[in-house]
């Protein structure tokens, strides 16, 4: 089996504390856990590792459906790499690896990881149709010689933190709630592809962004934002929607950046959303169209005038 294949090449030195899950948005709650897992595994002289998969086992389980993700794959791994956990372990997801049984994923996991210890968050579960609850779990771990600790939910001002919620606040374009639970400004990015040119028509040229990514996108309307390219980092706006003003049907991503001379056609941004600055809206001409860009762009400047480093 591939995963076995690849267990035996990500062998650690000495016994390991895990942690297993997807990680989406590797936010305040996840560093909560990867916390409470060091702290285990510091008191057991053991190593702390984090398990993910790629893909995520959403996309395997549920092929017919549309998973978007808070995070890129490759963008979630690096956010756990520096969590501090001592190792981040990315096994690869199949329809092989969805029939394992609780049993033996974790007797995987105890062989070849040098599992001693597992840490489940909230809700956990692992196994072929999520069987492995924490009873069962305990009970394999009574029988393979690994210990079973629950880590409590990760409340921030009364509000539990988590990946729903996260995707909950985003899709009502309540980006600044999303950094709240994050610990980090929600990102996005993407390659400038080639669009129809109305915004250089009207005096705010856009760059135009593919939105292939798998990543999900907040809701639809305007915002401030931080655009990064090439290292340098610029105040933009950036409209989500479907252009109703042009009676357009197909949703884009159009980021103006202020002060931006050159072409970013073909090249790559990436997105930082800071604040909803409004809704989208349908206007009667491009003359009025213009002159609310030009409040939206003030507006964002304003906005983003406190954060140190951008050019404004």
């Amino acid at each position: 089996m591939f995963i076995e294949q690849e267990l035996i090449r990500l062998a650690p030195r000495k016994g390991t504390f895990l942690t297993v899950g997807t990680f989406d948005g590797v936010h305040l709650g996840h560093r909560h856990l990867i916390k409470e897992l060091n702290k285990h595994a510091k008191d057991d002289n053991l190593l702390s590792g984090v398990i993910t998969f790629d893909p995520p086992p959403q996309s395997i389980l549920f092929p017919q459906r549309e998973c978007l993700y808070i995070d890129r794959a490759k963008d979630r791994i690096n956010l756990l790499e520096t969590s501090g956990a001592a190792m981040v372990f990315v096994l690869p997801f199949s329809p092989a690896v969805a029939r394992l049984s609780a049993e033996e994923f974790v007797e995987l996991l105890s062989k070849h990881l040098k599992m001693r210890g597992l840490l489940a968050g909230p809700n956990f579960a692992l196994g072929r149709e999520r069987e492995g609850n924490l009873n069962l779990l305990r009970a394999l771990g009574e029988k393979l010689g690994f210990r079973v600790k629950a880590s409590s939910p990760f409340f921030l001002d009364g509000q539990l933190v988590s990946s729903s919620a996260i995707r909950q606040a985003l899709s009502t374009g309540d980006v600044a709630l999303a950094r709240k639970l994050m610990g980090r400004h929600f990102s996005i990015q993407a390659q400038v592809i080639s669009s129809n040119k109305r915004g250089r028509v009207i005096g705010f040229p856009t760059a135009n962004l593919d939105t292939s990514t798998g990543q999900m996108l907040p809701g639809r309307g305007v915002y401030a934002t931080f655009a990064y390219q090439d290292g340098e980092k610029f105040s933009s706006v950036t409209n989500i929607g479907f252009r109703p003003t042009f009676k357009e049907n197909v949703e884009t991503v159009e980021t103006h950046l202020m002060d931006y001379k050159g072409k970013l056609y073909d090249k790559e941004l990436r997105i930082e959303f800071v604040e909803r600055i409004r809704n989208e809206q349908q206007f009667a001409s491009m003359e009025s169209l213009a002159l609310q860009i030009e409040q939206d762009i003030r507006k964002a400047r304003t906005l983003l005038a406190d954060k140190t480093g951008c050019k404004t």
